[in-house]
């Protein structure tokens, strides 16, 4: 089992087919080089093009790449360090064509007693991405995303499929139901009435209905090839733009699932006021009033 990440750079130069992409893999304790690339104890470094994203690749294929313990754990240690890093603006989680993620490994917790279930709390660990990533995240989702694997896709800022993925919550076909955050999020998304619909009978739905029903913001015709770079120019997009805004954008965002809409307006307008204090909006401000292109601070 292996967790892959792509940390992506921006050269010094602008160059137009030619961008520097370090691709390692995730195994132990880690250090940072002075370039910003993480070593591990196994590395391979390649070059490709890209900017200044992270893309985070879940890579567990002989098991459909479930979530197990150890990658979970790999995983949110990957998230950690870009999301700690400054020359990372957006990261990227991705799979392979057939899965994404195909939901927990049934083998690692079939056997748990409630006891032990309760005590060792569980699946908590993946709840990570949620609750302690402030970088925004894309989930670009090919092939199943099924049980866990859904769950995660939900915990991302943004959700990128292509037409023929699959989507499912299937827990009450394992005599369980949805336990990071599935039932939750998901009825926020599409309403109670589709998501009972879902959790009850453990159907799919393809990546084409995930669109009309607002789960993904972008579905695209093709193969992983071209979602890839969908979400790519995206989180290229996003990582372009002042860090302490984009930062509140994601925060004023999140609250409103959480806060009613009077307690939601006044936080986001807290936060509005409070980036007037920032070199970014004195940067913003001036550059459109002067018509010209805005050079960031990146702090």
């Amino acid at each position: 089992m292996k967790l892959y990440c792509l940390f992506l750079r921006k050269p010094k130069r602008k160059v137009a087919t030619s961008f520097h992409l370090s691709l390692f893999t995730v195994l132990s304790a880690s250090s940072e080089s002075s370039n910003g690339v993480v070593n591990r104890s196994t590395s391979v470094r390649a070059h490709h093009l890209l900017n200044s994203e992270a893309q985070v690749v879940l890579n567990r294929p002989q098991a459909l790449n479930a979530l197990c313990n150890a990658l979970v754990t790999e995983l949110n240690d990957a998230l950690s360090h870009f999301d700690k890093s400054r020359s990372i603006g957006a990261i990227i989680i991705t799979g392979s064509e057939k899965a994404f993620a195909a939901g927990a490994d049934i083998k690692e917790i079939a056997e748990l007693s409630f006891s032990a279930a309760y005590s060792e709390d569980i699946v908590a660990l993946w709840s990570h991405l949620a609750n302690n990533i402030r970088k925004p995240v894309i989930a670009a989702v090919k092939g199943y995303a099924l049980g866990g694997g859904f769950e995660l896709a939900l915990m991302a800022d943004t959700l990128y499929c292509t037409s023929d993925a699959m989507f499912g919550l299937p827990e009450i076909k394992l005599g369980v139901i949805p336990g990071s955050g599935g039932s939750q999020r998901l009825t926020r998304i599409v309403g109670k009435s589709k998501a009972m619909e879902l959790i009850l009978t453990g159907e799919y739905l393809t990546g084409k209905e995930a669109g009309e029903w607002g789960l993904a913001a972008k579905v695209i015709t093709g193969g992983r090839e071209e979602l890839l770079a969908a979400a790519i120019k995206t989180a290229e997009k996003i990582a372009s733009y002042g860090q302490i805004a984009v930062l509140a954008a994601k925060e004023v965002v999140g609250k409103s699932q959480e806060l009613p809409l009077r307690e939601g307006t006044e936080y986001e307008r807290r936060l509005f006021h409070g980036l007037f204090g920032t070199a970014d909006q004195k940067i913003g401000m001036t550059a459109f009033m002067g018509k010209k292109r805005p050079v960031w601070s990146r702090i």
